[in-house]
This record gives structure tokens, C-alpha cells and sequence, in this order.
């Protein structure tokens, strides 16, 4: 196999009609034809090769993260490389019907969002295609990752509880099943099972302790409740704050972000189930799309995210946990203290969600 250039081409054929004009008993029609040929074939195999060299300098991801959470990294990615990433924002659910809808026109490499439940499901309907790298297996850990690499987490979440400083004392908490005790009737705030953060964390629950126990204690948290859930987290811990209720479950970052808005905040986390399984944590993470137009593109971006410096400042857009081990938190996220996760694969968010919202369905958690 050889490659010339346009120029070079066009040299290489009008000397090929040279020599066969000279040929005897060829006539000028057949001479004229082979011009043509050798012309078509020039200008499709350059048009093949202009449009692959196009792809492979375009990344088009469909981002269910925010844009000012991906931006920076995109832009950083094509300062380093030369490659330009296109993206697209929206909830997950919309792209990952998108992405069904569009099939082998989709124009997207690569599917990022913001819970193992999702990532699950997009793995699950097909829309993602298993690689091999051994740069992600090396950089994240066995369970922030699809075992086939469909998809991996990019960053990590805890959630986990947030208390009333005034009203109540640390050692008082200890576990989230403690929380269906009676000595919480009326203290607690949940964020609605709705949203699919409450769907993970009761998902990994029933992987962990399965659906008998787990439906009892959701039923135990629904009787301690003081308020109907919240629509979302912030609003749930601002109903900790007001005196409405003395504890909550959130997503680690909710609480950072409030706590920026409000430097004296009367709140604080507690890391539960130190003693046993450890705190539920979640990924937000990404996949290469089963049609991806510029697969190793995507690939080699997937696995830029994963390295040292890239996951530092990937977790710290959102005040968030790196996936890579040998990576630390920020220093504000670090300033919340440490604590031992639980290590069951978060895949189960997403393989044991349908069972998760039947069970609080009904346990009469709404």
C-alpha cells in the first residue's frame, strides 16, 4: 500500500495515459475511460481520506453533566492534543433516548452522565460498545467500572448524612438502617425517590442486604419523617437548617455548594456504617458509544480523564471524589474528613433499580 498526494496523483495519471496512448490498438475512447476511472477513483479515495482525517480530529460527546463542569476539561484536551470535542447537554434520560432514537446516524463518541444507574441502563439497551484498556483498568478501581469497560466512573460521590450541629451530637448516628429507629419520629428530611440518587443508594442496599431487610427499613425511615420529601438535596438539608428536621441524606457535593453560599452553615456530615459495609458512593462517568464515528478518539479521551492530573481537576469542578486511587481530593472536599466506602460494584445501581423503586413504592416512600 502507498499514499500520494493530491499533486502527485494527478502526475501519476495523466503519465499512465501517456504510456497507453503510446500502447498500439488502443483507441481514444478506451484511453478517455481510463482517464475517467483513474480520475473517480482519486477524488473518492482523497474524499475518503479528508473525511476520515476530519473524524479523527472531532470527538462529539453527548454530556448529561453541566457545562460548565466539562468545558474546562475539553478545552484543556484540545490544548493538548489539537482535537476539537463537540458536545451536547442535556438530562440523561432525553440523550439516552436520543442515542437510541439516532442508532447508526448518531453522530455521538461518547455518552457521559452523572449515575451508575444511568450508565447501567445505557450499557443495558445497547447503545455503548465494550474496549480494551489498560490504561482505565490500571487508573479505576473494579467497582466504579463496568467489568467490560462499556463505561467507567470519572468521578465519585458519597452520600451520606447531614446533621443539625445544635441539635444533634455525632456519636448520636452511626448507620443508615439506625435511621429507621424510633428516636428519629419526626427528626428526619429525605430528598424524594424520585430522583435517582435515592434509587442507587436503595439498589446497592438490596445488593448488600437484601430486599426483605431493605424494605423494612425504608418503611422505618417513612414513618420518621417530619416533612414530605424534598425535590432535591439542597432543599432537604436548607429544611436541617431551618429546624424542621435535625438530619438528612445528600450527595456530598450539595453540601459543599451550600456551604460556599453559606460560610456559617449550623450543618455537618457524618460518614455512616464505619463499622461495617461503609458510606454509599456513586459515579458520574462515560462510555464510547456503540456507532461512535471516531471510536479511538473517544477511547483515548476516556482514558485521558482517568490519569493523575486530569481526575484532580475533573473531581474539583464539582467538589467531587477522584476514581483514581493515587489521586487526591481537593483540599476543601479533604477538609470534610475521610471515611471508608462501601466497595460493592455500582453497577448495581443500575442492574437493581427497577427492584429499588417497586420496594419504596411500596414501603410509601415517594
Amino acid at each position: 500500500m502507498f499514499s500520494l498526494n493530491h499533486n502527485s496523483f494527478m502526475s501519476f495519471i495523466f503519465r499512465v495515459v501517456d504510456v497507453a496512448r503510446a500502447l498500439p490498438g488502443l483507441s481514444r475512447r478506451l484511453v478517455s475511460f481510463l482517464l475517467m476511472m483513474f480520475i473517480m477513483v482519486g477524488v473518492l479515495s482523497g474524499c475518503s481520506k479528508s473525511s476520515n482525517e476530519e473524524a479523527a480530529s472531532v470527538i462529539t460527546v453527548y454530556s448529561a453533566r453541566k457545562e460548565h463542569l466539562i468545558k474546562p476539561i475539553f478545552e484543556l484536551y484540545t490544548k493538548e492534543t489539537g482535537i476539537e470535542v463537540q458536545y451536547i447537554t442535556d438530562s440523561a434520560g432525553p440523550l439516552l433516548a436520543r442515542l437510541k432514537a439516532e442508532g447508526e446516524n448518531s453522530p455521538a463518541d461518547l455518552f457521559m452522565t452523572v449515575d451508575a444507574g444511568y450508565l447501567w441502563q445505557a450499557s443495558n439497551e445497547g447503545v455503548l460498545a465494550a474496549i480494551d484498556s489498560s490504561i482505565i483498568e490500571a487508573n479505576v478501581p473494579d467497582s466504579l467500572r463496568s467489568p467490560t469497560l462499556e463505561w467507567t466512573g470519572l468521578s465519585q460521590r458519597a452520600r451520606t448524612m447531614v446533621y443539625a450541629k445544635e441539635r444533634v451530637q455525632p456519636e448520636e448516628l452511626s448507620t443508615y438502617e439506625a435511621l429507621a429507629d424510633s428516636k428519629w419520629k419526626g427528626r428526619l428530611c429525605l430528598r424524594t425517590s424520585k430522583k435517582v440518587y435515592n434509587q442507587s443508594l436503595v439498589a446497592t442496599m438490596i445488593k448488600t442486604m437484601g430486599e426483605a431487610k431493605t424494605e423494612a427499613l425504608i418503611r422505618g425511615w417513612v414513618s420518621n419523617l417530619a416533612t414530605e420529601p424534598y425535590s432535591n438535596d439542597t432543599k432537604a438539608m436548607e429544611a436541617v437548617a431551618a429546624g424542621q428536621c435535625d438530619v438528612t441524606i445528600v450527595n456530598t457535593y450539595y453540601f459543599g455548594r451550600l456551604k460556599r453560599d453559606v460560610p456559617d452553615l449550623p450543618l455537618a456530615l457524618f460518614w455512616p456504617n464505619q463499622n461495617d459495609r461503609g458510606v454509599h458512593v456513586n459515579v458520574s462517568g462515560a462510555g464510547v458509544t456503540r456507532h461512535a464515528k471516531n471510536p479511538e478518539g473517544a477511547k483515548a479521551l476516556l482514558e485521558w480523564m482517568t490519569t493523575p492530573a486530569v481526575q484532580s481537576m475533573f473531581a474539583e469542578l464539582n467538589q467531587e471524589y477522584p476514581v483514581n486511587p493515587a489521586v487526591k481530593a481537593s483540599e476543601e472536599v479533604r477538609s470534610w474528613g475521610d471515611f471508608k466506602a462501601d466497595t460493592v460494584n455500582v453497577e448495581a445501581a443500575g442492574s437493581l433499580q427497577a427492584e429499588a423503586i417497586k420496594l419504596m413504592d411500596r414501603a410509601g416512600y415517594h
